[in-house]
């Protein structure tokens, strides 16, 4: 290679790539503290989003996703029922959960922090998913291009208006605040 055949590689513009969110790889879960005792684990059943990526310029990440409220399930209907009602998540008002990205930070080894708006039962908080193990592109059975990640946060869901709770005899309360959300994310090419 020449010096100008060196110099144009490295100003050629890379180009973000979209991907959307394959709902039947993928998972959307959350765990919360309940009695004081133990992790009380669901997850949502509905969901779509897309990303656009370039893992020369993570920065430069966009995230946008939806999750369908209504379809939680924690496998047990009663407590079900309970968080699709207004003391939790409301769902006949507030159909949707939303999470729309403002800015990404590297964070070492390939790994990158999407900060965004998440907006549950439609209040609004910025909150930091810590996006981990970001696959190389891989190529399914069907030519499809993939990717894939896995991301984490943590949320006090009385920020969003779920502060329904009550004390026991023992100290504590029935449901924690602190909610842990976890994502493993299968993502396809966008043709």
């Amino acid at each position: 290679m020449n010096a100008t055949t060196t110099a144009s590689s490295r100003t050629t513009p890379t180009t973000a790539t979209r991907w959307t969110l394959d709902p039947g790889h993928s998972s959307v879960g959350f765990s919360v503290r309940h009695l004081m005792i133990t992790n009380v684990r669901g997850e949502f059943e509905k969901f779509s989003g897309n990303v656009t990526y370039d893992p020369t310029r993570p920065e430069g990440t966009r995230v946008e996703a939806t999750i369908d409220v209504a379809s939680l399930n924690t496998r047990e209907t009663k407590r079900d029922a309970d968080l699709r009602s207004p003391l939790f998540f409301d769902a006949e008002s507030h159909k949707e959960m939303v999470f729309v990205s403002k800015s990404v930070r590297p964070a070492g080894d390939g790994n990158v922090d999407v900060t965004g708006d998440l907006t549950i039962r439609g209040t609004t908080h910025e909150v930091t998913l810590l996006v981990r193990d970001i696959s190389a592109v891989q190529v399914d059975m069907r030519g499809n291009a993939r990717i894939g990640a896995t991301a984490s946060t943590k949320i006090k869901r009385s920020d969003f208006g779920m502060a329904w709770n009550k004390a026991l005899e023992t100290g504590g309360v029935v449901v924690g605040d602190v909610v842990t959300i976890s994502l493993e994310v299968s993502l396809v090419k966008a043709t």
